[in-house]
């Protein structure tokens, strides 16, 4: 007999519902967000399941490669539709999501999403932290700056070690001020080490991968850019439109 499961996960506990080719309810459960947990409840009651779903979310990359892995036949399925066919209970709970989640994959009204595989999600991590160290020094190289200038006092352009010299000049000139800019100065330095920290293993991981090489020869692209295509570009395990752990937008 066919069956057919939908997963409500949530951060500690996950709905489970098994229906048959019909849609009929077969079984029902809530057990541990833990892939392992939710396999051995899948098999034990539902042995020949064609299809089993679960929504895009932020752990859904996870639970889908590690359910993988267990030999489940699991589908990420875009957190939109699913939105439009489950608004149409009366009453939402993830008893009543997990129900509908099962009938979208018995019935096949359902668009998969892209789920890329974990060295993705690493270059990702990477390049999303670099790139939050970058706007903060920006963001308190700023604050350094309207600080200054609310006394008339201008770093003007300076690059590199010069913003910090030039702005410590400044600041001894005003002892009222100093002790408002030393921290951010000195945060500033901590911050940017840890972006040097962050280029390098960049550049390592850009030296180990011949695509990006490849990617850093057309004019213009630079190591940031060529890893970025490289993610893009990486054979994702499940296609669809967008990837699993993109949020939804409105």
């Amino acid at each position: 007999m066919e069956h057919y499961v939908g997963l409500d996960v949530s951060l500690k506990l996950t709905a489970i519902c098994i229906v048959d080719r019909t849609g009929k309810i077969e079984r029902e459960g809530v057990v541990a967000s833990d892939p392992e947990t939710i396999a051995a409840f899948i098999k034990s009651h539902a042995p020949h399941v064609t299809r089993v779903g679960l929504e895009a979310g932020a752990t859904s990359t996870w639970l889908w490669t590690e359910l993988n892995k267990l030999g489940l036949p699991v589908i990420c399925i875009d957190a939109r539709h699913a939105k439009a066919a489950l608004k149409l209970q009366i009453n939402k709970s993830d008893r009543n999501d997990a129900v509908g989640i099962a009938r979208i994959m018995q019935c096949g009204w359902y668009k998969e999403v892209r789920v890329k595989d974990l060295d993705s999600h690493a270059i990702k991590a990477l390049l999303v932290s670099r790139a939050l160290l970058v706007k903060i020094k920006r963001d308190i190289e700023n604050q350094v700056r309207g600080l200054l200038k609310n006394l008339g006092l201008v770093i003007g352009q300076a690059k590199m070690n010069v913003f910090a010299v030039r702005a410590a000049e400044l600041a001894d000139a005003r002892p009222e001020l100093a002790g408002a800019v030393e921290p951010l100065l000195k945060a500033r330095e901590a911050i940017e080490r840890q972006i040097a920290d962050l280029d390098r293993k960049v550049m390592r991981l850009a030296r180990n991968v011949a695509q990006v090489r490849q990617f850093m020869t057309a004019p213009g692209v630079g190591l940031i850019t060529a890893l970025a295509f490289l993610r893009r570009s990486m054979t994702p395990l499940a296609s669809g439109g967008r990837e699993a752990s993109e949020p939804m937008s409105d």
